[in-house]
């Protein structure tokens, strides 16, 4: 059964039509007493417009960063390829695989973000950002599908050198690939940090490998333009071991944002901010979570018995705006008060929230 005692305030930074999981005007009319005791009796949610429109902006961000890296990539594998037609380079086309490849995962996490800007339903009461996370694990997916046509390549050239024309031309093209896919990754490492978003830092630490791939190519050009035919695979077989350093810190970093993993600090900083907050006797369960690259708190504030309830309600309400002015991307908090119990009282969870229990 639902809790009838919980009631969101939902944010509304412009005007639109109700959608699925909204109310349309007129269908839910909160009035009475009864009615708006329950509403000082509950946990108060609230997520701010002045909080959201960062949110969005984020989003328009990774998708200016995926856009722009796009264009970069593609036009840095485009030059690759035509040096590949004329050297015949097998390194040199493996790393144009390895851009290509690159540049086309901006497709899934381009869709993420656009999905994760969706309003929540009644089905998906979160939204879509966890949507951005299944990007980072189809770029986790990428990454580990680079390595192993690398060390594939570095293998195959290991056991049947071959011989590469048009050496200077292919140096030109590996450097090239190189700043290019240096170029997306720093970009792309910065603004997903920026935004909070682990599939983005992902996708840039991705563009590093294929940067290391690169260096590869030039390693084993200039071995090949001094006679040493081995130079290209031993060298690619150290980068393919490069490349499955990036993919553990990638895995890694997408693993714990599925996981609901958050950075301790920030909890130690949010909980330092409800402290100060007047009226707060304790800070109970607080609990931080990523959805997409916006955060959600969830937190229990332990406040005097003797207050009324309106007060709690206020002190619930200041705790909230503190936390969302303190706590970085984060775009809702749903917080509770609970009374300080009385001596010789052994449940200290008697709160002015209701709780369903399974």
């Amino acid at each position: 059964m639902s809790d009838p005692h919980r009631h969101h305030h939902r944010p509304r930074p412009r005007p639109h039509p109700p959608h699925d999981g909204e109310h349309a005007p007129g269908r839910h009319s909160p009035a009475g007493p009864w009615h708006r005791l329950a509403h000082r009796l509950t946990p108060h949610s609230h997520e701010s417009a002045d909080k959201l429109d960062p949110a969005l902006e984020s989003s328009a961000r990774g998708l200016r960063a995926l856009w722009v890296s796009l264009a970069v990539l593609g036009a840095t594998a485009a030059a690759q390829a035509a040096v590949v037609l004329v050297s015949g380079s097998v390194a040199l086309l493996g790393d144009t695989v390895h851009n290509t490849a690159d540049a086309l995962t901006a497709v899934p996490l381009g869709i993420a973000f656009v999905l994760g800007r969706r309003a929540a339903t009644r089905r998906f009461t979160y939204g879509y950002g966890r949507a951005e996370d299944l990007a980072g694990v189809v770029i986790v997916l990428t990454i580990a599908a680079s390595a192993v046509l690398a060390a594939w390549t570095a293998v195959d050239r290991l056991l049947d050198p071959r011989p590469v024309s048009h050496v200077p031309a292919v140096a030109v093209a590996a450097v090239v690939g190189f700043a290019g896919n240096e170029w997306v990754a720093r970009y792309r490492i910065r603004a997903g940090r920026e935004i909070g978003s682990a599939a983005l830092v992902a996708d840039g630490l991705h563009a590093r490998t294929d940067g290391y791939t690169s260096l590869a190519v030039l390693l084993g050009a200039g071995g090949a333009a001094l006679g040493w035919r081995l130079a290209d695979p031993l060298v690619g077989l150290a980068i393919t071991a490069a490349i499955v350093l990036v993919l553990r810190d990638a895995a890694r970093e997408v693993f714990r944002r599925l996981m609901d993993a958050v950075d301790p600090a920030l909890v130690d900083r949010a909980e330092r901010v409800l402290r100060e907050v007047p009226g707060v006797c304790g800070v109970g369960e607080l609990r931080l979570r990523w959805i997409g690259h916006r955060l959600r708190a969830e937190v229990a504030l332990v406040v005097d018995g003797e207050v009324t309830v309106r007060q709690a309600h206020r002190i619930a309400v200041e705790a909230e705006h503190a936390l969302l002015h303190a706590v970085p991307r984060l775009t809702a908090a749903l917080v509770h008060a609970d009374p300080a119990p009385a001596p010789g009282e052994a449940d200290p969870h008697l709160g002015l929230a209701h709780h369903a229990t399974a």
